[in-house]
Protein backbone atom coordinates (compact mmCIF):
# COMPACT_ATOMS: atom_id res chain seq x y z
CA UNK A 1 0.00 0.00 0.00
CA UNK A 2 1.18 3.24 -0.59
CA UNK A 3 2.16 5.61 2.13
CA UNK A 4 -0.26 7.98 1.40
CA UNK A 5 -0.77 11.45 3.33
CA UNK A 6 -3.55 11.73 5.68
CA UNK A 7 -5.35 14.97 5.29
CA UNK A 8 -5.43 17.02 8.67
CA UNK A 9 -7.96 17.31 10.74
CA UNK A 10 -8.61 21.17 10.93
CA UNK A 11 -8.02 22.56 13.63
CA UNK A 12 -9.70 25.87 15.87
CA UNK A 13 -6.89 28.60 16.18
CA UNK A 14 -6.23 30.32 19.35
CA UNK A 15 -4.05 31.81 20.53
CA UNK A 16 -2.08 30.54 23.70
CA UNK A 17 1.31 31.95 25.12
CA UNK A 18 3.32 28.92 25.66
CA UNK A 19 7.39 30.13 26.65
CA UNK A 20 6.24 32.96 24.45
CA UNK A 21 5.10 30.73 21.39
CA UNK A 22 2.05 30.60 19.46
CA UNK A 23 0.33 26.81 19.53
CA UNK A 24 -3.09 25.81 17.71
CA UNK A 25 -5.97 24.90 20.63
CA UNK A 26 -7.95 21.56 19.21
CA UNK A 27 -11.57 21.70 20.31
CA UNK A 28 -11.45 19.57 22.76
CA UNK A 29 -9.76 21.89 24.87
CA UNK A 30 -11.72 25.31 24.41
CA UNK A 31 -15.34 23.81 25.12
CA UNK A 32 -17.76 26.20 23.26
CA UNK A 33 -21.12 24.74 21.15
CA UNK A 34 -20.31 21.35 20.05
CA UNK A 35 -17.14 21.20 21.70
CA UNK A 36 -16.58 19.60 24.70
CA UNK A 37 -14.88 21.59 27.25
CA UNK A 38 -11.67 20.67 29.23
CA UNK A 39 -13.47 19.01 32.15
CA UNK A 40 -14.95 16.70 29.78
CA UNK A 41 -14.46 13.53 28.13
CA UNK A 42 -11.29 13.24 25.69
CA UNK A 43 -11.10 10.17 22.99
CA UNK A 44 -8.42 8.39 22.10
CA UNK A 45 -7.49 5.68 19.97
CA UNK A 46 -4.82 2.77 20.03
CA UNK A 47 -2.44 2.00 17.02
CA UNK A 48 -1.03 -1.04 18.11
CA UNK A 49 -3.45 -3.41 20.54
CA UNK A 50 -0.47 -5.82 22.54
CA UNK A 51 0.52 -5.73 25.98
CA UNK A 52 1.25 -2.42 26.36
CA UNK A 53 -1.86 -0.52 24.44
CA UNK A 54 -3.33 2.40 26.08
CA UNK A 55 -1.17 2.06 29.67
CA UNK A 56 0.53 5.31 29.52
CA UNK A 57 -2.38 7.75 29.36
CA UNK A 58 -4.03 7.18 32.42
CA UNK A 59 -3.02 10.94 33.24
CA UNK A 60 -5.75 11.85 30.18
CA UNK A 61 -8.12 11.82 33.13
CA UNK A 62 -12.02 11.60 31.78
CA UNK A 63 -10.96 9.85 28.48
CA UNK A 64 -13.05 7.45 26.08
CA UNK A 65 -11.45 4.81 23.49
CA UNK A 66 -13.52 5.39 20.33
CA UNK A 67 -11.47 2.78 18.05
CA UNK A 68 -8.43 0.52 17.81
CA UNK A 69 -5.83 -0.58 14.89
CA UNK A 70 -3.77 -3.42 15.02
CA UNK A 71 -2.71 -6.06 12.35
CA UNK A 72 -2.94 -8.59 14.42
CA UNK A 73 -7.18 -9.64 14.40
CA UNK A 74 -6.51 -12.25 17.06
CA UNK A 75 -8.16 -11.88 20.64
CA UNK A 76 -5.31 -10.49 22.33
CA UNK A 77 -4.59 -7.90 19.88
CA UNK A 78 -8.02 -6.56 17.56
CA UNK A 79 -9.89 -9.01 18.63
CA UNK A 80 -12.28 -9.58 15.72
CA UNK A 81 -12.48 -8.89 11.80
CA UNK A 82 -11.82 -4.87 10.70
CA UNK A 83 -15.16 -3.19 10.36
CA UNK A 84 -13.64 0.29 10.13
CA UNK A 85 -15.85 1.49 12.30
CA UNK A 86 -13.81 0.70 15.90
CA UNK A 87 -11.49 -1.70 14.70
CA UNK A 88 -9.16 -0.88 11.94
CA UNK A 89 -5.97 -2.91 10.18
CA UNK A 90 -4.69 0.52 8.57
CA UNK A 91 -4.06 2.92 11.13
CA UNK A 92 -4.66 5.34 8.18
CA UNK A 93 -8.22 4.72 7.93
CA UNK A 94 -8.83 5.22 11.51
CA UNK A 95 -6.92 8.62 11.44
CA UNK A 96 -9.62 10.30 9.26
CA UNK A 97 -11.66 9.70 11.92
CA UNK A 98 -12.91 13.97 13.43
CA UNK A 99 -13.67 13.11 16.66
CA UNK A 100 -10.20 11.54 17.74
CA UNK A 101 -8.20 13.65 20.31
CA UNK A 102 -5.07 11.36 21.20
CA UNK A 103 -3.49 8.22 19.84
CA UNK A 104 -1.48 5.96 21.58
CA UNK A 105 0.81 4.16 19.32
CA UNK A 106 1.81 0.92 20.88
CA UNK A 107 3.81 -0.66 17.98
CA UNK A 108 6.79 -2.18 18.00
CA UNK A 109 9.33 0.77 17.11
CA UNK A 110 9.93 0.38 13.97
CA UNK A 111 6.52 1.27 13.55
CA UNK A 112 6.60 4.02 15.35
CA UNK A 113 7.85 7.14 13.59
CA UNK A 114 5.33 7.10 10.38
CA UNK A 115 1.90 7.11 12.51
CA UNK A 116 3.71 9.89 14.87
CA UNK A 117 4.22 11.75 11.61
CA UNK A 118 0.30 10.81 9.86
CA UNK A 119 -0.89 11.33 13.69
CA UNK A 120 0.86 14.77 13.68
CA UNK A 121 -0.22 15.86 10.45
CA UNK A 122 -3.64 14.71 11.50
CA UNK A 123 -3.90 17.19 14.61
CA UNK A 124 -4.11 14.11 16.96
CA UNK A 125 -2.08 14.44 20.22
CA UNK A 126 0.01 11.46 20.44
CA UNK A 127 1.67 8.87 23.01
CA UNK A 128 4.24 6.91 21.96
CA UNK A 129 5.92 4.14 23.74
CA UNK A 130 9.47 4.18 24.10
CA UNK A 131 12.00 3.50 22.28
CA UNK A 132 10.93 6.96 19.99
CA UNK A 133 11.56 5.80 16.77
CA UNK A 134 14.32 2.83 15.16
CA UNK A 135 16.73 5.13 13.65
CA UNK A 136 17.99 9.23 14.21
CA UNK A 137 16.81 10.10 10.92
CA UNK A 138 12.86 8.86 11.62
CA UNK A 139 13.33 10.97 15.04
CA UNK A 140 14.28 14.07 13.65
CA UNK A 141 11.14 13.59 10.93
CA UNK A 142 8.49 13.34 13.77
CA UNK A 143 10.20 15.60 16.26
CA UNK A 144 9.68 18.29 13.02
CA UNK A 145 6.41 16.68 12.77
CA UNK A 146 5.30 17.33 16.24
CA UNK A 147 6.60 21.20 16.16
CA UNK A 148 5.23 21.59 12.64
CA UNK A 149 1.65 20.53 13.20
CA UNK A 150 0.99 21.90 16.78
CA UNK A 151 0.13 18.74 18.64
CA UNK A 152 1.30 17.29 21.49
CA UNK A 153 3.45 14.43 22.03
CA UNK A 154 4.82 12.08 25.32
CA UNK A 155 7.19 9.24 25.21
CA UNK A 156 6.26 6.31 27.01
CA UNK A 157 8.73 6.50 29.88
CA UNK A 158 8.19 8.75 33.36
CA UNK A 159 11.63 8.55 35.37
CA UNK A 160 12.66 12.39 34.48
CA UNK A 161 9.19 13.40 36.47
CA UNK A 162 10.53 11.82 39.54
CA UNK A 163 13.97 12.86 39.04
CA UNK A 164 13.65 16.22 38.22
CA UNK A 165 12.12 17.61 42.00
CA UNK A 166 15.15 16.73 43.70
CA UNK A 167 17.36 19.52 44.93
CA UNK A 168 20.88 18.18 44.00
CA UNK A 169 19.45 17.05 40.61
CA UNK A 170 17.66 20.65 40.08
CA UNK A 171 21.26 22.35 40.66
CA UNK A 172 23.13 19.87 38.76
CA UNK A 173 20.31 21.03 35.75
CA UNK A 174 20.53 24.75 36.29
CA UNK A 175 23.94 24.89 36.45
CA UNK A 176 25.25 23.34 33.50
CA UNK A 177 22.21 24.52 31.66
CA UNK A 178 23.33 28.12 32.60
CA UNK A 179 26.74 27.65 31.68
CA UNK A 180 28.43 28.05 35.18
CA UNK A 181 30.76 25.10 34.82
CA UNK A 182 31.08 24.80 30.88
CA UNK A 183 34.09 21.62 31.41
CA UNK A 184 32.29 18.83 33.04
CA UNK A 185 35.83 16.72 32.28
CA UNK A 186 35.56 13.94 34.62
CA UNK A 187 31.89 14.01 35.50
CA UNK A 188 30.50 10.62 34.67
CA UNK A 189 26.90 9.66 34.97
CA UNK A 190 25.59 6.03 34.68
CA UNK A 191 22.66 4.46 32.40
CA UNK A 192 22.04 0.76 32.29
CA UNK A 193 20.04 -2.04 30.70
CA UNK A 194 19.65 -5.25 30.71
CA UNK A 195 21.14 -7.74 28.10
CA UNK A 196 18.66 -9.99 25.99
CA UNK A 197 19.74 -11.26 23.27
CA UNK A 198 17.96 -12.65 20.01
CA UNK A 199 18.20 -16.04 18.58
CA UNK A 200 20.08 -17.11 15.46
CA UNK A 201 18.68 -19.88 14.50
CA UNK A 202 15.20 -19.03 13.24
CA UNK A 203 13.28 -21.05 10.95
CA UNK A 204 10.63 -20.25 8.41
CA UNK A 205 7.19 -21.01 10.23
CA UNK A 206 3.68 -20.22 8.61
CA UNK A 207 2.66 -17.07 9.40
CA UNK A 208 -1.34 -17.43 11.05
CA UNK A 209 -4.47 -16.79 9.55
CA UNK A 210 -4.97 -13.49 11.98
CA UNK A 211 -1.75 -11.75 11.14
CA UNK A 212 -1.21 -8.92 8.28
CA UNK A 213 2.86 -9.94 8.56
CA UNK A 214 3.12 -8.07 5.37
CA UNK A 215 1.43 -5.39 7.16
CA UNK A 216 3.44 -5.54 10.62
CA UNK A 217 6.92 -5.77 8.43
CA UNK A 218 5.95 -2.81 6.82
CA UNK A 219 9.37 -0.18 6.33
CA UNK A 220 11.50 -2.89 7.97
CA UNK A 221 13.17 -5.42 5.52
CA UNK A 222 11.13 -8.71 4.67
CA UNK A 223 12.43 -11.72 6.63
CA UNK A 224 10.74 -15.34 6.71
CA UNK A 225 8.09 -15.21 9.54
CA UNK A 226 8.81 -16.90 12.45
CA UNK A 227 7.15 -16.00 16.04
CA UNK A 228 9.67 -14.66 17.96
CA UNK A 229 10.37 -11.89 15.43
CA UNK A 230 6.82 -10.26 16.15
CA UNK A 231 5.05 -9.02 19.34
CA UNK A 232 7.28 -9.02 22.66
CA UNK A 233 10.48 -10.35 21.17
CA UNK A 234 10.56 -8.56 18.31
CA UNK A 235 12.54 -5.92 20.51
CA UNK A 236 16.11 -8.36 19.88
CA UNK A 237 16.13 -8.36 16.01
CA UNK A 238 17.88 -5.16 14.67
CA UNK A 239 15.29 -4.73 12.07
CA UNK A 240 12.68 -3.62 14.69
CA UNK A 241 14.43 -2.59 17.40
CA UNK A 242 17.75 -2.09 19.49
CA UNK A 243 17.47 -4.76 21.68
CA UNK A 244 17.38 -4.21 25.93
CA UNK A 245 19.76 -1.31 25.54
CA UNK A 246 16.81 0.85 23.30
CA UNK A 247 14.56 -0.79 25.12
CA UNK A 248 15.42 -0.48 28.82
CA UNK A 249 17.81 2.10 28.33
CA UNK A 250 15.28 4.83 27.42
CA UNK A 251 13.79 4.36 30.67
CA UNK A 252 17.49 4.42 32.72
CA UNK A 253 18.78 7.84 30.05
CA UNK A 254 15.97 9.59 29.69
CA UNK A 255 16.04 11.01 33.56
CA UNK A 256 20.09 11.89 33.26
CA UNK A 257 19.41 13.43 30.07
CA UNK A 258 17.25 15.69 32.08
CA UNK A 259 19.84 16.42 34.98
CA UNK A 260 22.16 17.07 32.67
CA UNK A 261 20.72 19.60 30.16
CA UNK A 262 21.17 17.69 27.10
CA UNK A 263 17.28 17.51 25.91
CA UNK A 264 18.72 19.36 22.95
CA UNK A 265 22.08 18.00 22.09
CA UNK A 266 23.77 14.20 21.52
CA UNK A 267 27.05 13.10 22.20
CA UNK A 268 29.66 13.83 19.90
CA UNK A 269 32.13 10.58 20.60
CA UNK A 270 31.11 7.14 20.90
CA UNK A 271 33.04 4.07 22.22
CA UNK A 272 31.66 0.61 22.67
CA UNK A 273 32.83 -1.98 24.71
CA UNK A 274 30.95 -5.15 22.62
CA UNK A 275 31.90 -8.60 21.44
CA UNK A 276 32.47 -7.79 17.45
CA UNK A 277 31.54 -8.95 14.85
CA UNK A 278 27.50 -8.19 15.65
CA UNK A 279 25.11 -10.87 14.09
CA UNK A 280 23.85 -8.84 11.21
CA UNK A 281 20.10 -10.11 12.24
CA UNK A 282 20.10 -10.61 16.21
CA UNK A 283 20.99 -8.57 18.80
CA UNK A 284 23.85 -10.07 21.13
CA UNK A 285 25.26 -9.12 24.19
CA UNK A 286 27.54 -5.52 25.15
CA UNK A 287 29.53 -4.78 28.06
CA UNK A 288 28.82 -0.88 28.40
CA UNK A 289 28.86 2.03 26.02
CA UNK A 290 30.70 5.44 26.59
CA UNK A 291 29.11 8.54 25.32
CA UNK A 292 30.80 11.91 25.26
CA UNK A 293 29.41 15.09 25.03
CA UNK A 294 30.98 18.64 23.69
CA UNK A 295 31.49 19.77 27.10
CA UNK A 296 33.08 16.94 28.72
CA UNK A 297 30.17 14.62 29.97
CA UNK A 298 30.65 11.37 30.11
CA UNK A 299 27.57 9.27 30.06
CA UNK A 300 28.05 5.30 30.59
CA UNK A 301 25.69 3.16 29.48
CA UNK A 302 26.18 -0.60 31.09
CA UNK A 303 25.13 -3.83 30.23
CA UNK A 304 23.77 -4.99 33.32
CA UNK A 305 25.16 -7.90 35.25
CA UNK A 306 26.50 -9.51 32.33
CA UNK A 307 27.77 -6.21 31.04
CA UNK A 308 32.20 -5.42 31.27
CA UNK A 309 33.16 -3.69 34.47
CA UNK A 310 33.93 0.23 33.02
CA UNK A 311 37.33 1.39 34.14
CA UNK A 312 37.12 4.86 33.09
CA UNK A 313 38.69 7.56 35.12
CA UNK A 314 35.71 9.64 37.01
CA UNK A 315 35.92 13.03 39.12
CA UNK A 316 31.77 12.87 40.26
CA UNK A 317 28.50 11.44 38.96
CA UNK A 318 26.81 15.00 40.14
CA UNK A 319 27.76 18.89 39.86
CA UNK A 320 27.07 20.65 43.00
CA UNK A 321 26.86 24.18 44.11
CA UNK A 322 30.31 23.57 46.62
CA UNK A 323 32.15 23.46 43.47
CA UNK A 324 31.48 27.10 42.34
CA UNK A 325 33.28 29.77 43.59
CA UNK A 326 31.40 32.61 45.49
CA UNK A 327 30.09 33.97 42.63
CA UNK A 328 28.90 31.12 40.52
CA UNK A 329 26.87 30.22 44.13
CA UNK A 330 25.32 33.81 44.27
CA UNK A 331 24.11 33.09 40.51
CA UNK A 332 22.73 29.48 41.20
CA UNK A 333 21.06 30.83 43.91
CA UNK A 334 19.35 33.72 41.95
CA UNK A 335 18.25 31.66 39.05
CA UNK A 336 14.75 30.50 39.15
CA UNK A 337 14.30 26.88 39.22
CA UNK A 338 13.30 25.07 36.45
CA UNK A 339 9.20 25.20 35.69
CA UNK A 340 7.99 21.63 36.60
CA UNK A 341 7.66 19.24 34.04
CA UNK A 342 3.98 18.30 32.59
CA UNK A 343 2.47 15.07 32.15
CA UNK A 344 1.27 14.35 29.53
CA UNK A 345 -2.43 14.64 30.21
CA UNK A 346 -1.86 18.38 31.14
CA UNK A 347 -0.05 19.05 28.41
CA UNK A 348 -2.89 18.11 25.93
CA UNK A 349 -5.55 20.15 28.23
CA UNK A 350 -3.24 22.84 28.24
CA UNK A 351 -1.66 22.97 25.17
CA UNK A 352 1.93 23.44 27.23
CA UNK A 353 4.72 21.10 26.14
CA UNK A 354 4.87 17.83 27.59
CA UNK A 355 7.97 16.86 30.06
CA UNK A 356 8.59 13.83 27.71
CA UNK A 357 8.12 15.73 24.60
CA UNK A 358 9.18 15.52 21.02
CA UNK A 359 12.70 17.17 20.56
CA UNK A 360 13.79 15.65 23.91
CA UNK A 361 13.14 12.22 23.43
CA UNK A 362 14.57 12.08 19.80
CA UNK A 363 17.42 13.16 21.69
CA UNK A 364 17.22 9.97 24.46
CA UNK A 365 16.90 7.47 21.08
CA UNK A 366 19.57 9.34 19.26
CA UNK A 367 22.26 8.40 21.97
CA UNK A 368 20.93 5.39 22.28
CA UNK A 369 20.37 4.58 18.43
CA UNK A 370 24.46 5.73 18.26
CA UNK A 371 25.89 3.30 20.91
CA UNK A 372 24.04 0.43 18.82
CA UNK A 373 25.76 1.93 15.53
CA UNK A 374 28.94 1.67 17.40
CA UNK A 375 28.70 -2.10 18.63
CA UNK A 376 27.47 -2.80 15.27
CA UNK A 377 30.23 -1.06 13.89
CA UNK A 378 32.92 -2.38 16.45
CA UNK A 379 34.82 1.02 16.48
CA UNK A 380 34.83 4.64 18.09
CA UNK A 381 31.97 6.83 16.24
CA UNK A 382 32.12 10.96 15.78
CA UNK A 383 28.19 12.67 15.71
CA UNK A 384 27.70 15.89 15.10
CA UNK A 385 24.82 17.02 16.83
CA UNK A 386 23.54 19.92 14.98
CA UNK A 387 23.70 18.16 11.23
CA UNK A 388 22.65 14.75 12.90
CA UNK A 389 25.53 13.00 11.22
CA UNK A 390 28.17 10.68 12.04
CA UNK A 391 31.06 12.36 10.95
CA UNK A 392 34.51 10.40 8.60
CA UNK A 393 32.94 7.43 8.73
CA UNK A 394 30.33 6.60 5.76
CA UNK A 395 29.92 3.19 6.04
CA UNK A 396 28.62 4.07 9.73
CA UNK A 397 26.94 7.39 8.70
CA UNK A 398 24.25 5.16 6.78
CA UNK A 399 22.69 3.68 9.87
CA UNK A 400 21.38 7.11 10.81
CA UNK A 401 19.17 6.64 7.78
CA UNK A 402 18.06 3.83 7.05
CA UNK A 403 16.08 3.16 3.59
CA UNK A 404 12.66 1.55 4.42
CA UNK A 405 10.82 -1.11 2.37
CA UNK A 406 8.89 -0.05 -0.74
CA UNK A 407 6.49 1.35 -0.81
CA UNK A 408 7.16 3.07 3.17
CA UNK A 409 9.11 6.18 3.26
CA UNK A 410 9.83 9.35 5.70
Amino acid sequence: MASAKITRREFLGAATAVAGTMTIVPPHVLGGPDKDAPSDTINYAVIGNGSRRDAGIKCLGARKRVAVCDVDTGPRHLGGQPDNKTRYTDYRLMLERKDIDVVAIGTPPHWHALPCIHAAQAGKDIFCEKPMTKFIAEGRAVADAVERYGVVFQIGTFKRFGASGKRDNIDNHKIIKHGLMKDLDGTVAFAGARNRVGRTDLGEQEVPDCLDYDMWLGPAPYKPYNSKRVHYSNRFYWDYEGGDLTNFGFHSLDPIQWIFAKDYTSPVKIVPNAPWPQHPDAVRPYGWVELTYADGLKIVITGGTSGAKYDGAKKRSIVKASELDDAGRKRLADLPDPPKLVEFGQAVRTRCLAGGHAESSHRVSTALNLANIAIRMGRTINYDPVAEQIVGDEEANRMVNIPMRAPWRL
